[in-house]
């Protein structure tokens, strides 16, 4: 009988240590897929990369990735395990740059490779495509111009050649796409209305006041002073509907959501960031990831001078260097 037991509890002992192993191999071999697949999928997002735009070229700060969390460059292996961890990825963009719609391309791609992107909204398509985008997935398009007119694309505002690879990406792998902006007539319906308390709560009177500038400077100083309040209402009403539109559902998603959108927009100091905060307050700050794509500046080398700051919130998380595609003053055609 006692013999009995002591190879019973032996057997025990065996068994555990046996458990313990297996785990320990589990363990071992998803920590070499996750190391395997991070090396597979960074290097979708780093290599050579054929610039197109023809400015600046020479700058040492082109193809570089800048941490502003940690005041560092970072290689794609680094940006690529912080994308992972996070639950909403804002690509940012110049619009008229096309190797911001390329880089832009990759990132998505490398996440939806790896299966982890649950909905791809964009600023481009506004709420007159909605109700299409309930079909989207399920319709099978027999053109690219099949496509555009099912997305009611606005060709004047928006260069489709720039943004038909992510639709066509988001497409093929079974991707939800939602609209993220205002239609015209939306637009003025806000421009002439109160601002809803439910948006007037989001941010503090020192953003308010940077929106209010920033307003003026990017209409060159023409715009009457009196138009400042109601084009700050848009675009604050611009964020909150982009915010909205991305948003996850609880319990739901097992991947991300991913914004792409004007690098104003993805601004974590005073863009979309703060509506996602305030329509889902139990979002850390660290579930929001806001990549720019950012043009070099002619004698900038300083990387913290592009995040523009003006409080105690940098205004993205990462900063990918580009090329310029022009180096015309916008507000000399204006004047």
């Amino acid at each position: 009988m006692m013999t009995s037991m002591v190879i019973g509890s032996r057997w025990v002992v065996l068994s555990k240590f046996r458990e313990a192993g297996i785990r320990r191999v589990v363990l071992m071999m998803v920590a070499f897929a996750h190391c395997l697949l991070s090396l597979q999928v960074s290097a979708q997002l780093g290599g050579s990369f054929p610039w197109q735009s023809e400015l600046y070229t020479d700058h040492e700060l082109i193809g570089r990735i800048w941490d502003s969390r940690r005041g560092q460059f970072v290689n794609d292996a680094e940006l690529w395990d912080t994308l992972l961890e996070s639950s909403y990825v804002l690509l940012g963009e110049k619009h008229d740059n096309p190797d911001h719609h390329a880089l832009q391309l990759r990132v998505l791609q490398a996440l939806i490779n790896a299966d982890n992107v649950d909905k791809l909204t964009m600023e481009m398509l506004d709420n007159t495509a909605s109700e299409n985008l309930d079909a989207f997935l399920e319709t099978r398009f027999e053109s690219e111009e099949a496509l555009k007119n099912f997305l009611n694309w606005d060709e004047q505002g928006w260069n489709w050649t720039y943004y038909r690879g992510l639709i066509q990406a988001a497409h093929r792998a079974n991707v939800p796409v939602s609209a993220g902006n205002l239609d015209a007539e939306t637009v003025m319906q806000v421009y002439s209305s109160p601002t809803t308390a439910e948006i007037e709560a989001v941010l503090d009177a020192e953003v308010m006041s940077r929106l209010l500038a920033d307003i003026d400077e990017s209409h060159c100083g023409l715009l009457p002073e009196s138009q400042f309040p109601p084009m700050v209402r848009v675009q604050q009403t611009r964020d909150h509907t982009m915010a909205r539109s991305l948003l996850l559902d609880e319990g739901k998603n097992h991947g991300l959501a991913v914004l792409v959108t004007g690098n104003y927009h993805a601004r974590k100091d005073l863009g979309v960031p703060n509506y996602l905060i305030a329509q889902h307050p139990e979002l850390e700050w660290s579930d929001i990831l806001s990549l720019a794509f950012l043009e070099v500046v002619p004698g900038e080398m300083d990387p913290r001078a592009y995040l523009d700051q003006f409080s105690g919130r940098s205004a993205y998380d990462f900063i990918w260097f580009t090329p310029a595609v022009s180096n015309a003053n916008y507000c000399d055609s204006m004047r």
